[in-house]
């Protein structure tokens, strides 16, 4: 593939009025695959903990790391040279200890290859290291800049391909729970470092929110809540009040009181397998929110419809979810790229496979969560004033 700088309007191969010309977005295809061949081994690295042990035991040549790991050598190797070429790892100087045998192995009676193993090589010998910023990156999970957990969604929505090719022919979806433990720890091990590290401190620097929270005994409900993360990090900046998580997903549930019960908060923290459209109005709530799930909710307007009156008149309600672009425009930039695509795979095709539904998408642009706040009861929609929070924007409906 080139890589000379574009060429200029209207010269053959080049970009033109109507969009880019066959050799630049060839080029553009062509280092989207290598992305995409980056995940796909990003994602092994992950999941076998090649990365884990390369962080945290050292640099390794193949046949160490598939000891550590109780995986293969052949099939390290061939990773290790792969993530050594793409540039995450680096060669580490010095040959592995195992790399000098003390005695001559014997060779088999036809006077072939060793008969004890196979032959100690350059490569076989040769020993990798994770740096510092790819091993925060793909290791530390309390780090803003973890993304290791990002590959487990693209690995996911790609067992769901035939039932995806379905449902965009004949209608219908793939639901959450159809996607598995990979896209639904992804999800949660992503909003973690987030919800831990910045999630109260952003709320607390809205007045009202904060003096909400810190009412004495104050009730709050944590609508689509998923693994608890943003639950649990409430629970902790906010110690007098007590919470209720609702999420119709039930391994996500189990999940979430797995993490407040090591988080020490399981005494003020509760987690409900449930449709938040039914949320009891029985016990006056002093604030409820809803993280990033109301664009995945089949029918939202009934949701917000029983939060509005789960919630005192005096009470917050806040929206958080996916900072699009107020209007759509074409080309978009990166974060409507992305939103897109997890509208196509994961969030749309959610929202679609329960009848009937609205199919928001990711892409709830601000008019249209404003019209369904008000199809629900509420008179007015705020943005807040929280800035450089992930990809998220957050609201609050006021009745």
């Amino acid at each position: 593939m080139s890589t000379t700088p574009q060429v200029p309007l209207g010269t053959p191969g080049g970009p033109t009025e109507e969009g880019p010309g066959a050799d630049e977005f060839a080029e553009r295809l062509f280092a989207s695959a290598l992305g995409a061949l980056d995940v796909f081994s990003v994602y092994l690295g992950d999941r076998l903990g090649w990365y884990r042990s390369l962080a945290t035991d050292g640099p390794a040549s193949s046949a160490e790391l598939a000891t550590r790991t109780g995986t293969q050598e052949r099939y390290a190797r061939e990773w290790l040279e792969g993530q050594a070429v793409a540039g995450v790892l680096t060669v580490a100087r010095g040959r592995a200890p195992s790399a000098e045998p003390t005695t001559p192995p014997e060779r088999s009676p036809q006077g072939g290859p060793p008969s004890s193993g196979p032959p100690v090589t350059e490569a076989s010998a040769r020993r990798y290291a994770l740096p510092p910023g790819p091993a925060e990156v793909l290791t530390d999970e309390h780090s803003l800049a973890y993304l290791a957990p990002l590959p487990r969604l693209f690995a996911a929505v790609g067992r769901t391909f035939d039932e995806l090719l379905g449902a965009y022919r004949d209608g219908g979806g793939v639901s959450w729970g159809r996607l598995g433990p990979d896209a639904r720890e992804a999800q949660a091990d992503l909003n973690r470092p987030w919800f831990e590290h910045e999630l109260a401190g952003a709320l607390g620097r809205v007045p009202d929110l904060h003096a909400i929270l810190s009412r004495p005994s104050a009730r709050v409900a944590d609508v689509g809540c998923g693994a608890g993360w943003s639950t649990v990090a409430l629970a902790r900046a906010y110690p007098q009040a007590r919470f209720d998580g609702y999420d119709i997903d039930g391994p996500s549930v189990e999940m979430a009181r797995a993490n407040a019960e090591a988080a020490g908060v399981a005494d003020r923290v509760a987690f409900h397998a449930a449709d938040a459209a039914a949320l009891p109005a029985v016990v006056p709530l002093d604030a409820a929110f809803a993280f990033e799930c109301t664009h995945d909710m089949p029918r939202p307007v009934e949701v917000l419809s029983a939060v509005r009156r789960a919630v005192l008149p005096d009470g917050a309600v806040v929206v958080m979810d996916e900072a699009v672009a107020e209007e759509f425009t074409a080309p978009g930039d990166e974060v409507e790229r992305l939103m897109y695509g997890f509208s196509q795979f994961v969030c749309l095709p959610d929202g679609l496979s329960s009848s009937p539904s609205v199919g928001t998408g990711t892409v709830m642009r601000p008019a249209t969560l404003e019209r369904y706040a008000f199809d629900a009861g509420f008179e007015r929609v705020e943005v807040l004033p929280i800035e450089g929070f992930s990809f998220f924007r957050f609201y609050r409906l006021h009745h």
